[in-house]
């Protein structure tokens, strides 16, 4: 099991005052000696002052940056090996913590994954869904819950993706399919969440509606696009070739423009997929590149070890002879003296 001091809790905060107390003082009840960070990102109310009056180490943006945005600052800030995320509006329960701890080491990512028993809206259960298929038809695996915040995996891991992670609410998602893509192990766990103890939402159906068809095209450009584009260009190439060939066989023996114009725009589609799929490799390789070039930095303190217990030539002095009848003498190394007479 991990230790307290290895540990950073990490609380995103906005608006929270009335929650905020409450979770960081269920958070040290479970683990008294860690550290908690809570991200209050430019909060209007009280949010700073009831963290820090619960004992925990506060940050605080000086205006609103979104919910990804104070995730990235509390895992640059932290000082804890491992790093566990937590809402700020109550509906995890610090008490599952351990439940999800114990996976750490064997799997790289573990994932508080809700179960349907949960307290959730109904509306906010159809965009889960629509994810959750998305997510596990980008990355060929089965994800139960990529937009659960209740999440821990070890910090030098994260900051390979932490350059991808967005300012606003699908950081979740981005993590848990950034980790699959690079082949580490993912762990999702069951847990049961409650309904926020306090305060309001801050979902927005229309303005979140919009940012939903944003990061569902996040998701397609960053993971396996080419699994989008493909099927949409073979489509356009089936319309197009059969337009083509009905009018040509049973109509008046020609090929339509407009036949021709399908199958170009599949080649374009095609295309667009191919180079989408190469930048997205890209990515992923400069993350396991920087990964790769931390191992040596790993070693070099046992090296510099080495080579401070090894042998060291002696420099021997020689004395300070006259240089000349003026009084003016020089020093020199053994090396450099010239033998007198």
């Amino acid at each position: 099991m991990i230790s307290d001091d290895q540990l950073t809790i990490v609380i995103p905060a906005y608006n929270e005052e009335a929650n905020i107390r409450m979770v960081v003082g269920r958070v040290k009840a479970m683990k008294p000696h860690c550290e908690v960070i809570v991200v209050d990102d430019g909060s209007l109310d009280r949010t700073s002052l009831e963290a820090e009056a619960a004992g925990a180490r506060v940050i605080r943006h000086p205006y609103n940056k979104g919910n990804g945005a104070s995730v990235k600052t509390g895992i640059r800030a932290a000082r804890g090996e491992y790093i566990l995320l937590l809402d700020a509006d109550g509906q995890h329960a610090p008490e599952d913590l351990d439940r999800l701890l114990e996976h750490l080491g064997p799997y790289d990512l573990v994932v508080g994954a809700r179960t349907r028993d949960s307290d959730s809206a109904k509306t906010r259960d159809v965009g889960n869904w629509v994810f959750r298929s998305l997510a596990s038809y980008l990355v060929e695996m089965k994800v139960p819950d990529p937009t659960s915040g209740f999440r821990c995996f070890k910090r030098d891991k994260v900051m390979d993706f932490i350059h991808l992670l967005p300012n606003q609410y699908s950081y979740p998602t981005t993590t848990t399919m950034s980790f699959i893509k690079a082949g580490y192990n993912v762990k999702h766990v069951p847990i049961k969440a409650h309904r926020r103890q306090g305060g309001k939402s801050h979902i927005r159906p229309i303005r979140d509606g919009v940012k939903f068809i944003t990061i569902i095209l996040r998701m397609i450009t960053l993971f396996n696009p080419i699994k989008i584009f493909m099927p949409l260009a073979l489509l356009w190439f089936i319309l197009g070739a059969g337009y083509g060939l009905v009018n040509f066989f049973f109509a008046n023996g020609k090929i339509p423009n407009g036949a021709v114009l399908l199958i170009s725009i599949s080649v374009l589609i095609f295309l667009c997929g191919l180079i989408s799929e190469q930048i997205a490799a890209l990515r992923f390789e400069r993350s396991n590149l920087r990964e790769y070039n931390r191992e040596p930095e790993r070693e070099q303190p046992a090296a510099r070890a080495e080579i401070s217990t090894a042998p060291q030539p002696q420099r021997v002095p020689t004395q300070v002879q006259p240089a000349n009848t003026t009084g003016e003498t020089v020093e020199a190394d053994a090396r450099d003296a010239v033998p007198l007479g």
